[in-house]
């Protein structure tokens, strides 16, 4: 078998079959938390960018596929999201919630917002269903409205929409005000919702995002982006974060793909080039990626989600430009690696989360949590079936 065939296989065999056996008919939604023993607690908290994430999951193998039973599970999906995540008094979507659908941590983060915009856009390609879309768009409007500022968007609010601490989405010891995180994050939501929409004002958006990555997130003279932010976009740590950069690499080059502006072609093509050839000189050994490197000191260990982003950002790179080779054979050697150490080989279990750079796998971290879903593995699977 090819990559693609071994790909395609590993979706439909291993993928799609874990996650389905993780629904929770009962209080709605996708069991949250599966401990690196394969033990499932069926009464942890279901992370809301979680259940965004699987629904989002189903909902594109079901347009790649065609197969009734993954819309199925994207119905169920989106009906946990609509009836306990979105709050209806308030706008916007929780953090999490308790098993059985009440609301746990009511922040409401522009991240998760964004990723609750990526899923209904993907359901209403999937389903047909109006209502799906228009949630899209008061999310969208909602985070216009009150999750920016002059500068950009911000982070986290209340549950009503007052600004508290970032702790979220800040690692590293910062305490970050604005994170390159949340902004691709966006714009991979709202170029989502373009593709199905052609909407204008979220066409305005995306363009304002990419001049805001092109200027204040991408730092031209290390070919890399920024991570961690004060308010008005000036970096606070001296952090290289390998998998957002080459994830951050495909993501742009999609979104002017899905645009079509031979503007931000030109202005986004010479970043997205540069950050996917940095990560392959400087973070790719030949099989895998490392993590990060954090004031000069390298993460060496194997991030399952890093290594995901990996395969596609290589392809990506290589399909733009034919004449790289090397990340062809890069995006092959690295499905080599998951295939032969990331994927977890126990029965009942999917992809660890974290292995070392030789390949052994880090014990006690778990299978399935807030964090942990198909959504890097599985959008790989779907994206060398659409590319190979």
């Amino acid at each position: 078998m090819g990559m693609k065939e071994e790909v395609k296989d590993h979706l439909v065999s291993a993928i799609i079959p874990f996650w389905k056996s993780l629904r929770d008919d009962e209080f709605g939604g996708y069991y949250g938390y599966m401990d690196y023993d394969l033990k499932l607690n069926k009464k942890a908290e279901k992370g809301c960018i979680l259940n965004s994430r699987i629904t989002w999951f189903f909902s594109n193998a079901y347009t790649l596929l065609k197969d009734p039973s993954l819309l199925d599970e994207a119905d169920h999906g989106y009906e946990f999201l609509k009836n306990h995540c979105i709050d209806s008094e308030n706008g916007g979507i929780f953090w999490s919630m308790n098993y059985d659908g009440t609301p746990l941590d009511t922040t409401k983060h522009t991240y998760n917002q964004a990723f609750c915009i990526y899923a209904l856009s993907s359901y209403y390609e999937a389903s047909g269903k109006r209502e799906a879309l228009d949630l899209a768009f008061q999310l969208f409007h909602m985070i216009e409205e009150k999750c920016t500022d002059d500068q950009g968007y911000l982070e986290a609010f209340t549950k009503d929409f007052k600004p508290e601490s970032n702790e979220k989405l800040s690692e590293n010891g910062v305490l970050a005000e604005k994170t390159m995180n949340t902004l691709l994050h966006v714009l991979e939501a709202y170029t989502e919702l373009y593709r199905v929409s052609k909407d204008k004002e979220v066409e305005e958006r995306l363009k304002w995002i990419m001049d805001t990555f092109a200027e204040k997130v991408y730092n031209s003279e290390l070919e890399r982006q920024e991570v961690f932010f004060d308010k008005n976009y000036n970096s606070i740590i001296d952090l290289h974060s390998y998998g957002h950069d080459i994830e951050t690499a495909w993501l742009m080059d999609r979104t002017v793909d899905v645009l079509g502006d031979e503007t931000y072609r030109q202005k986004m093509t010479p970043i997205t080039k540069a950050l996917t050839k940095k990560i392959y000189e400087v973070a790719f050994d030949g099989h895998s990626l490392s993590n990060e490197c954090d004031k000069g000191v390298v993460d060496t260990n194997r991030v399952w989600w890093v290594q995901a982003e990996t395969v596609v950002g290589f392809l990506n790179g290589y399909e733009k430009d034919p004449s790289k080779v090397e990340y062809k054979e890069a995006a092959e050697a690295e499905w080599q690696f998951i295939k032969d150490h990331v994927i977890d080989p126990r029965n009942g279990s999917e992809w660890f989360w974290l292995v070392r750079q030789d390949g052994s796998p880090v014990e006690g971290e778990p299978i399935v949590e807030p964090w942990k879903c198909p959504y890097h593995n599985g959008r790989m699977c779907m994206e060398v079936i659409r590319r190979l």
